[in-house]
């Protein structure tokens, strides 16, 4: 039977949203001069005067100084930012940067919504954390007019199901939780009791499931069903340099949201440059300069990034642990292409943190980029690294679906670690074609090819998988510098050392990996690849050497 929710309906009725009520910005138009300030309670009042708003609108386009922004460097242009972009949300007007100005962005709490055409060309940003009234406000927000609305009559869901019982306004992003069930109940220094049961897929308005991203989790229970509307027209944000300057703040985990959060679904960013000066002693991480969340079908394109300093902090388990800090952060997200990007930093600097990270995301691409790693935390469902090269951190992951590493470079310890603090699961496969792997940048190592760590007697949440099959296909593996008493490369690191024979018992068996297949595998040393330094652990895998 198909089912319409009251706020399905509700949400024909109110389809867009009141631009100045959602950006705390009230626009008026009475004076004879526009004006930009600040009341009492922080709410921006800005006042356009009618010519203005002719000009404006016959130009198709605003600037930043025609809200009084001066872009020299040191008044805060911040409110003015912000006008321009209420401005400009209202009339459906593109907003284009000065060329040549450098805006100048301070502590205060505001964040400009971006909800058009965004052009911020040559112009610079700076944006100073080192006094912040509040870290967690994004400085820019890329949002829809389109609000999220709740479903109620699903009751369960079941993995690769192909439809649900609704019909929609539109297609839609929809998140599922169980919040009775807790997955990625983590292990180690930064230990945890997990989270509840989340997945993410898009459903078109009758409520077909779109099977490029299937549903990945059988759901007993659902305690929670949010629908987000997917913009239907791209929105395009190019260029722009700019510069944090970075916070001093306590080293613990107390991330800093000071960036370009994307919320809206068809967004491509162009072009854009994120330098970081002024990392001291301390200093507190950063949730990701470029923040894509709760959206599909992003673009990050000709974009420079910059790894984060390596602070040190005390985990949950009470011991020290190095903190990571990113630059770029994808949860919740499909669909997310990151095309011809690199960082500003030496990708092999161990000083400085992984660029990325990701967390229920499904369909990730790197196509022609170079960073210091590629990092899925809370699952990724199919993910795809191209024409790229990964620097010391290489690629860390785990999830299901097709993991996919081509005619890419990697120099991290292993060429694909499997997180071990999630259970080093991967339930698909695993393809590895034409790359090379240099272990550890060429320092003196064991070369495995596929990392990870599974004792069997911790409860992650879940059944944990090696890859079911893995194809390795003209692999050339730069082993030149390697331990004294190296015995080759091997497919599979130790991932127990304790499992040397049948009396070793998982609690939570590891479901091992069926098949490997190779074809063309080369090293530098000379010597042969072999399955595992522990072979016991691996004597059921067929390999198929072709």
């Amino acid at each position: 039977m198909i089912k319409y929710s009251f706020l399905t309906i509700f949400f024909f009725s109110c389809l867009f949203l009141a631009y100045g009520q959602a950006e705390n910005v009230i626009i008026t138009s009475k004076k004879k001069k526009t004006q930009v300030k600040a009341d009492k309670n922080g709410k921006l009042l800005v006042n356009v005067s009618p010519k203005d708003v002719l000009e404006f609108k016959a130009h198709g386009w605003v600037r930043y100084s025609d809200f009084g922004a001066t872009g020299d460097g040191k008044t805060n242009d911040m409110n003015a930012i912000a006008a321009t972009h209420a401005f400009a949300n209202l009339h459906g007007l593109m907003v284009k940067a000065d060329e040549g100005y450098t805006y100048y962005i301070g502590g205060r709490e505001r964040t400009a919504e971006i909800r058009t055409d965004t052009d911020f060309g040559t112009a610079s940003f700076i944006i100073d954390d080192t006094e912040v009234q509040n870290h967690r406000a994004s400085v820019f927000l890329v949002s829809s007019q389109l609000q999220p609305f709740k479903l109620d009559g699903i009751t369960s869901l079941r993995r690769n199901q192909e439809k649900i019982d609704f019909i929609l306004p539109q297609t839609c992003l929809i998140t599922v939780t169980n919040s009775n069930v807790k997955h990625y109940i983590r292990y180690g220094l930064n230990q945890d009791n997990g989270s509840q049961q989340t997945d993410i897929f898009v459903v078109d308005k009758n409520g077909n499931v779109d099977l490029d991203a299937p549903i990945i989790w059988d759901f007993e229970q659902i305690t929670k069903v949010t629908a987000i509307p997917l913009d239907t027209t791209t929105l395009n944000i190019r260029g722009g340099r700019f510069t944090t300057i970075a916070n001093k703040a306590e080293s613990k985990y107390n991330y800093y949201s000071r960036n370009i959060a994307v919320t809206r679904s068809n967004v491509v960013i162009d072009g854009l440059e994120h330098h970081v000066i002024g990392e001291g002693d301390q200093g507190a991480p950063y949730g990701g300069f470029i923040n894509i969340r709760d959206c599909a079908y992003v673009r990050v394109k000709n974009t420079i990034l910059t790894g984060r300093k390596t602070y040190r902090t005390i985990g949950s388990a009470g011991k020290p642990v190095s903190m990571g800090s990113y630059d770029l952060l994808v949860n919740r997200a499909l669909n997310v292409t990151l095309e011809n990007c690199g960082q500003t930093n030496d990708i092999n600097d161990n000083t400085y943190w992984g660029v990325m990270s990701s967390n229920y995301s499904k369909n990730l691409v790197y196509d022609h980029c170079t960073f210091s790693r590629f990092d899925a935390h809370k699952g990724v469902a199919n993910a795809t690294i191209r024409n790229s090269t990964l620097g010391h951190m290489g690629i860390n992951a785990i999830g299901s679906g097709v993991l996919t590493v081509e005619n890419s470079t990697i120099r991290g310890r292993t060429l694909i670690n499997l997180r071990e603090d999630y259970g080093s699961t991967w339930q698909g496969e695993v393809v590895i074609r034409n790359c090379v792997f240099v272990p550890e940048g060429g320092k003196p190592s064991s070369a495995n090819i596929i990392g990870g760590s599974y004792s069997g007697q911790h409860n992650f949440g879940y059944t944990c998988y090696m890859p079911e099959k893995i194809t390795i296909e003209n692999l050339h593996i730069d082993d030149t510098n390697h331990k004294e008493d190296y015995q080759g490369p091997a497919i599979f690191k130790d991932f127990n050392e304790e499992m040397t024979d049948d009396s070793y018992k998982e609690e939570f068996p590891y479901i091992r990996t069926n098949e490997i297949i190779l074809k063309n595998v080369t090293t530098a040393s000379g010597k042969d690849l072999i399955i595992s330094s522990n072979p016991f652990m691996f004597k059921d895998v067929k390999v198929t050497t072709y």
